[in-house]
């Protein structure tokens, strides 16, 4: 028989930003949490580097301060890499907040760790066996086996949801058709280049305190089947085909690969067991937007679960969560993939993009798309 472990209320799968957080809104709310990670260690670098104002709001609700201050500002944004200056905003956080994703991580897992929340690193979830009144939790540690018993459990484990797959979460999702190589290199002096379409395919290039980023789509390239990421040298030779540089003489420092694929679980609860951010809905990292909502579900979900916890609620009405979010998940899906075809569509697009670039010169449609792009259009019926 496995050893038990004598389990918190609520535990948490996945001590990425969303995990983290919604294990500090719990603690917050005086709810004991177990964070289950299968990575020994925190990840190092930055998938994603965007905060919208939301986001930024919300953290500095909370405190994070020193993080924000590390955070450059950035007035401009995109839509399906037509760039325009973000509206001015009611908001002391006006615009979007670059800053590395191991930084927010970070800085989230130092607060939950001075919020007495336990995070179990090294240990992976292999089973969930859900009763009326609980779930019992498998997990595979260093040391062998272990069962958690909790009442709530919660899935923030990213895309590939082991926690979704293993309680059966139904979902709508299509296919991908498209991908593009991602590189943060070292030692390379090449130009910005900012959602540049060329006759080849889709390339960007930013240089941040001495690391280019690159994120390259050859036209008519399939999607491969990968079991990690690609190599350098296929980098190397997307790039060159596209723009013509040799980016050889760079050291990489992450290579990865993304897709289009797109999905979203059709209910965000099932008894006694949740989902939060990729978990929950999964989409190509266009405009930072996967980050922010997940962090937005952790605020909301850690509310209404802790009211559950502590029998202020029937737990019914934790489908409130799902109501308040899988909406605004939704709609961000919608748009994400109206600017995948912006972006990575042939000649056929570009007479809507066109369109587009006349209609985001109208200070109304750019006030819209400023509102979205921030997270601000359901800012105040969420939280």
């Amino acid at each position: 028989m496995s050893p038990t472990r004598a389990a918190a209320p609520v535990v948490v799968v996945g001590a990425g930003p969303v995990g983290l957080l919604l294990a500090c809104e719990l603690r917050r709310a005086r709810v004991p949490v177990v964070v289950v990670e299968r990575l020994a260690e925190p990840m190092t670098e930055s998938r994603a580097s965007q905060l919208t104002t939301r986001t930024a709001e919300l953290l500095h609700e909370r405190g994070f301060d020193a993080l924000l201050a590390e955070a450059a500002h950035e007035p401009r944004t995109h839509f399906g890499g037509l760039g325009f200056a973000l509206s001015e905003v009611d908001s002391a956080y006006a615009g979007h907040w670059k800053v590395p994703q191991y930084r927010t991580e970070a800085a989230l897992g130092a607060r939950a760790a001075e919020l007495g929340a336990t995070v179990l690193r090294a240990h992976e979830l292999t089973g969930l066996d859900p009763d009326p009144d609980h779930v019992r939790c498998a997990v595979q540690g260093p040391d062998g086996p272990l069962r958690i018993r909790a009442p709530y459990v919660v899935g923030c484990d990213g895309a590939h949801s082991t926690v979704r797959r293993l309680a059966g979460f139904p979902v709508t999702a299509t296919a991908a058709t498209k991908e593009l190589l991602r590189a943060d290199l070292t030692g390379l002096g090449i130009r910005d280049r900012r959602f540049e379409r060329l006759p080849g395919g889709f390339a960007v290039a930013a240089t941040r305190n001495g690391v280019t980023r690159v994120m390259v789509h050859a036209f008519g390239t399939d999607v491969r089947d990968r079991p990690g990421p690609p190599a350098f040298e296929e980098v190397v030779r997307a790039w060159a085909r596209v723009t013509g540089e040799d980016i050889s003489g760079g050291t990489p420092r992450w290579l990865d690969a993304f897709d289009n694929g797109k999905g979203q679980a059709t209910e965000y609860r099932r008894g006694r067991i949740l989902l939060a951010g990729d978990a929950a809905h999964w989409h190509a990292p266009v405009g930072g937007q996967a980050l922010n909502m997940g962090l937005q579900d952790a605020v909301s979900l850690g509310r209404h679960l802790a009211a559950a916890v502590h029998d202020r609620t029937a737990p019914g009405s934790l489908d409130a969560y799902h109501d308040e979010r899988h909406p605004a998940a939704a709609r961000v899906l919608d748009h994400v993939a109206a600017q995948e075809q912006l972006m990575f569509g042939g000649p056929e697009a570009e007479p809507l993009r066109a369109v587009l670039s006349e209609l985001i010169g109208l200070d109304q449609v750019r006030a819209h798309l400023t509102a979205l792009a921030s997270n601000l259009d359901h800012r105040f019926r969420q939280f």
